[in-house]
């Protein structure tokens, strides 16, 4: 082999190896480091693809187990009020088999008609106040919703100003509120014909806005501006119209998959329960028909017809019952499934981007033996020249 000076080809190869041994150990190091045997997409772009896929789909699946929880909860809470409901009407059914007996007379019936009246406006509270999020659970619609036939509809225009939104989410459905306006006070009403709630109207200044928040009954109106208006003439304007509401749907949809189609989710309808004439369910409309014509003829027979009547009522309640504890097993098992799915899944995933510390610990060591033994080789190669000098002394 030929002795020159200009070229190392020993030097240039020795190079290119520590270059190589040096990658390598960064590699090892930025895995054991990281934990992963994917950093970056050049160390596998399909296996990256894929774990990108896979991690999407584990975060999905874990947030449906959420949703399904927090499903399980609203049920509960439910069930919770229909519970107290049915010991409610065990009671009522108590005082009708008292008051059945002719050992007690008309006077007594009356002391139990009153008992009777609060147990029916108590049970009638707990269907109204059993909310979960705000959602009414116990009165056959979840929320409220305002009604297109009333007067009051967002853009609607009083004066200069202008109706931005409308707010019934706390408000009865089924109701018809009308506003009305005292000049002399600046004074706006709000009335269901029962129950009415007064607010005292402001000016509106240029680019302004007032929410009206008649918070008793549940109603809120924004009003903005542009331009700026007096007092009299948005209360004028706003006199006589009315705000409608309606019943939202009593079915709830739970998203407990990943995907959103009907294979992931479940749907749940909650039953109105409220002791009122006009209810869907027999049962409890029965039994509100019986406790109004008990409180007009405290009889005996009339006591008597009550007890069949809170029979079917127990039954309807028991029957809203036993859905919301087949909901309830089901979203359960729901739970079950998607943890399992998730843990599969992040299995996979690991098996796809962790590192292996084992080898990766054995690599880093070998290209670690190799960086101080092509180093020492680079040091070795670099002197080779130096045997020229040799050569040339041998000149003079």
């Amino acid at each position: 082999m030929a002795m020159v000076i200009n070229t190392n080809v020993a030097s240039l190869n020795a190079q290119r190896n520590l270059s190589t041994t040096s990658s390598a150990a960064q590699n090892a190091l930025q895995r054991l480091s990281s934990g992963l045997r994917i950093n970056t997409a050049k160390d596998d772009a399909a296996g990256l693809a894929i774990s990108t896929r896979m991690n999407a789909q584990i975060k999905s699946l874990n947030q449906g187990i959420r949703n399904a929880n927090d499903a399980i909860s609203m049920i509960q809470t439910a069930e919770g009020g229909l519970s107290e409901l049915q010991n409610m009407m065990t009671r009522i059914r108590e005082l009708a088999v008292q008051a059945s007996s002719d050992t007690v007379g008309s006077t007594e019936r009356g002391y139990i008609d009153t008992e009777l009246q609060e147990l029916l406006s108590e049970m009638n509270n707990i269907a109204n106040r059993t909310k979960f999020n705000g959602n009414a659970l116990l009165t056959g619609a979840l929320a409220t919703t305002l009604d297109a036939t009333g007067t009051v509809t967002n853009g609607l225009q009083v004066g200069a100003a202008s109706v931005t939104n409308i707010d019934v989410s706390g408000a009865a459905a089924g109701k018809t509120f009308t506003l009305s306006y005292a000049a002399g006070t600046d004074t706006l009403t709000l009335s269901d014909g029962t129950n009415s709630q007064d607010l005292t109207l402001l000016i509106m200044a240029a680019d302004s806005s007032q929410t009206l928040n008649f918070s008793g009954l549940g109603v809120s109106l924004t009003l903005s501006s542009v331009a700026g208006d007096a007092v009299d003439t948005i209360g004028a304007a706003l006199a006589t119209k009315t705000v409608i509401t309606s019943a939202g749907s009593a079915a709830a949809t739970f998203q407990v998959g990943a995907d959103y189609d009907s294979n992931n989710q479940v749907s749940v309808s909650f039953e109105d329960a409220t002791v009122v004439n006009g209810n869907a369910d027999a049962g409890i409309d029965g039994l509100a028909d019986a406790l109004a014509t008990f409180t007009g003829a405290k009889t005996a027979a009339n006591a008597g017809a009550l007890l069949s009547a809170v029979d079917d009522a127990l039954d309807s309640i028991s029957t809203m019952r036993a859905s919301y504890g087949a909901a309830q097993n089901r979203l359960t098992n729901a739970v079950s499934n998607l943890q399992a799915t998730s843990e599969n899944l992040a299995a996979a995933k690991s098996q796809v981007t962790d590192a292996d510390f084992a080898a990766e610990t054995a690599a880093l060591t070998r290209a670690q033996v190799l960086q101080q033994a092509g180093t020492a080789m680079l040091a070795q190669a670099n002197s080779a020249p130096n045997q020229v000098l040799a050569l040339l002394r041998n000149l003079g």
